[in-house]
């Protein structure tokens, strides 16, 4: 007969209701060139449908995505001038919410107004502001402006989306998972740091080259300052290091929420153009690194869509600080004046990689060792 455990001997996985309420902040939509093109956009976000457009005068709107006459979806109208116009009864719709015309009536009725989001163009990029409380963003929590990203020194972004099927908690937990980038991503890490203080969460790494997987990285390494503005939107000034050179690079990593148990996943990379090389070549360059930043994120999305939610991790000394994380993003889940010190002072936290590279580096000699056995049987 088999015994089993008592519940004392059992670490058992706390899960509770993912949060309904949807975070404050600055949330990434896509590339303006994608949404700003003249034609309405259906946003599947916030547990709700938004549509996107922008007007002749330039300004891209973001408005509800139902006609608050009798519930056209507005994002299969048609732009015409400033407005939205309806395809059910062409009711037009402004960037404001209000109701500028209804063609076929001598007047607009006066509640004809509808919901609206902040946005903000920066960088390539179009933003959303979400609060719960409907108050307008602070000026210091703007996102800050990326160098290089208007810049004829650096290319163009080369963006890539996905949906992924889970609270999107899980991907910010990755700030702070030093180990999972040997594990999954194949990465080194000699250095790994965290530092969060207001809004601000940031994830300083060095990386060296694992010497099984040279061939595939054909890089010396990397360093990354990674900072998450907010609770949806990273800037990571990422350096790839060669043996010809640095390739100096600015990865953002963001997402939306489409409800409580899904989201949008967006990242994209611009490369500096290194002396003497083509807009061609440095176009290559990026497409390159990002289809190998997306074979990173597909790793992560495959964990993502197994494992299970657990809010109470067990944990060991060199797993990162996680619960002072979450408590840094809860601040983004409450009201504003229910946010408390421990969740915006500034924690610093860095770990000591010693130990884990040398196990790691004896794991890879072995995996090297057994590569090559097996190629030497092949061949005899």
């Amino acid at each position: 007969m088999t015994l089993q455990p008592s519940s004392e001997e059992v670490r058992l996985i706390e899960a509770g209701e993912v949060p309904t309420r949807f975070a404050r902040g600055w949330h990434c939509l896509g590339l303006i060139k994608d949404l700003g093109d003249g034609r309405p956009h259906a946003i599947n976000a916030f547990g709700q449908k938004l549509v996107v457009f922008r007007g002749e005068d330039g300004k891209v709107n973001v408005l509800d995505g139902y006609c608050r006459h009798m519930g056209g979806d507005l994002s299969q109208g048609e732009v015409k001038g400033n407005e939205i116009a309806c395809p059910f009864h062409d009711w037009r719709w402004g960037g404001d919410g209000r109701c500028k015309a209804v063609p076929y009536s001598k007047r607009v009725p006066r509640l004809a107004r509808t919901a609206t989001w902040t946005t903000l163009e920066q960088d390539g990029l179009l933003f959303v502001w979400n609060d719960p409380e409907r108050k307008p963003p602070p000026a210091e929590v703007t996102i800050p402006r990326i160098e290089g990203a208007s810049s004829d020194e650096w290319t163009d972004w080369h963006w890539y989306s996905t949906v992924v099927n889970t609270n999107c908690r899980e991907v910010v937990d990755n700030v702070v998972d030093m180990a999972h980038f040997f594990y999954i991503h194949g990465s080194l890490p000699t250095h790994f740091k965290n530092i969060f203080e207001g809004h601000v969460a940031t994830q300083y790494m060095s990386t060296g080259v694992r010497a099984d997987l040279k061939d595939v990285t054909k890089s010396l390494g990397g360093s990354s300052v990674a900072s998450y503005w907010g609770p949806s939107f990273m800037i990571d000034d990422l350096t790839y290091h060669y043996e010809e050179g640095d390739q100096h690079t600015v990865l953002i990593n963001c997402h939306y929420p489409i409800d409580e148990h899904s989201f949008v996943l967006q990242y994209g990379i611009i490369v500096k153009k290194a002396a003497g090389l083509s807009d061609e070549a440095a176009t290559r360059a990026a497409i390159e690194l990002g289809d190998f930043v997306k074979m990173g994120f597909e790793q992560d999305v495959v964990i993502w869509k197994n494992k299970a939610r657990i809010d109470n991790p067990l944990l060991c000394e060199e797993d990162g600080p996680i619960y002072q994380l979450r408590r840094w993003y809860e601040q983004f889940y409450v009201d504003v004046d229910e946010v408390t010190p421990d969740m915006v002072d500034r924690f610093e936290s860095e770990i000591d990689t010693t130990r884990p590279n040398g196990i790691w580096s004896r794991e890879v000699e072995e995996i090297m060792a057994a590569r090559s056995t097996t190629t030497t049987t092949s061949a005899g």
